[in-house]
């Protein structure tokens, strides 16, 4: 199978223990917990049975040994994540609100992660690599964006693809220089995952379909719009299909539009039909919030295929191989 890698933040992520608690004060936090968005991508994909790596900086402490123990045991290719004695693992503490969203405070430019680089592992890591998927928070810092981009090319020169997804956080759109690095992901994207509005990142429009038409014409190969409780949209050349969301109890949403990204990306990889595909991310995605912490509700593909064969009557076992 074709070999998928990311370059990007490995974090903790520490979580309020309940809505609407301030950061700003005292107060019963969970975790750490392993996270950042490239690394729970390839996680998921990892359990997926996909092979995978990836490219990133930890500090020699708890944090990052704990990470790099989730990825490796879960079969993720993890040569290439440096260690550095004298940096910390990225961290992340986030509360949620009672409208839905998250406010975090975040340490990751300035954290092992930030200094990330295409080093001999890296490049022995790419010259395996068929693919490599981009987090648009992972843009935070001008060396990841340097590994980021040469990644791509690399790739890219000898016939690999990309996908791509915005995931940016309103805490870093604006630093310098994201957008042009935005732009350049976008100029070498195959497949695009926008969730909801950022679907209108990079275009004038402020209609789907003609968003998702620009994006066609810009060369893009196919654009999934995650919709959250909606579901999600493929679209390509040659039409959309549609696959609703699966109800069940949330108890944690971190993380789950990087599962879903990864369930597509990974069948998708496979030559697995696009609706098909989709009907099994949304399932990724679906499983991921029913967790708290953002790889707990992470799936192994016989985990998709029992949730898949006991919500949809319709599904067949096997459509995934």
């Amino acid at each position: 199978m074709k070999k998928l890698v990311c370059a990007g933040e490995i974090l903790v992520e520490i979580m309020a223990d309940r809505l609407d608690q301030s950061l700003g004060a005292p107060g019963l936090l969970h975790g750490p917990f392993p996270s950042g968005a490239p690394a729970i991508f390839i996680a998921q994909a990892a359990r997926l049975g996909q092979p995978t790596g990836l490219i990133s900086a930890v500090g020699d402490d708890d944090f990052g040994w704990m990470t790099i123990d989730r990825l490796r045991d879960w079969g993720s290719d993890i040569s290439a994540v440096a260690v550095h004695k004298d940096q910390s693992t990225g961290t992340a503490f986030v509360t949620y609100r009672g409208d839905g969203s998250r406010h975090f405070v975040f340490n990751i430019k300035h954290s092992a992660a930030g200094s990330m680089a295409i080093d001999a592992a890296a490049q022995a890591l790419l010259a395996g690599a068929d693919h490599v998927h981009v987090t648009g928070s992972s843009l935070f810092s001008e060396p990841a964006t340097a590994a980021i981009l040469t990644s791509l090319e690399i790739v890219k020169r000898k016939g690999g693809t990309v996908s791509f997804d915005p995931n940016i956080r309103k805490e870093i759109i604006g630093l310098p220089g994201m957008r042009e690095a935005l732009d350049r992901v976008l100029a070498l994207t195959d497949i695009f995952l926008p969730s909801g509005e950022e679907l209108f990142l990079f275009t004038a429009s402020t209609d789907e379909a003609l968003a998702v038409a620009d994006m066609l014409a810009r060369g893009v190969s196919a654009v999934i719009v995650k919709k959250g409780a909606q579901g999600a949209v493929y679209y390509d050349r040659h039409g959309s299909v549609s696959a609703p969301a699966f109800p069940v109890i949330e108890i944690d949403p971190t993380g789950a539009g990087d599962c879903f990204g990864a369930g597509f990306v990974s069948f998708w990889l496979r030559g697995v039909e696009p609706h098909i595909a989709l009907k099994a991310a949304c399932a990724c995605g679906a499983l991921a919030v029913t967790r708290k912490g953002p790889m707990e509700g992470i799936a192994t593909l016989a985990g998709v295929e029992r949730f898949l064969l006991d919500s949809d009557p319709d599904w067949d076992q096997g459509r995934l191989s």
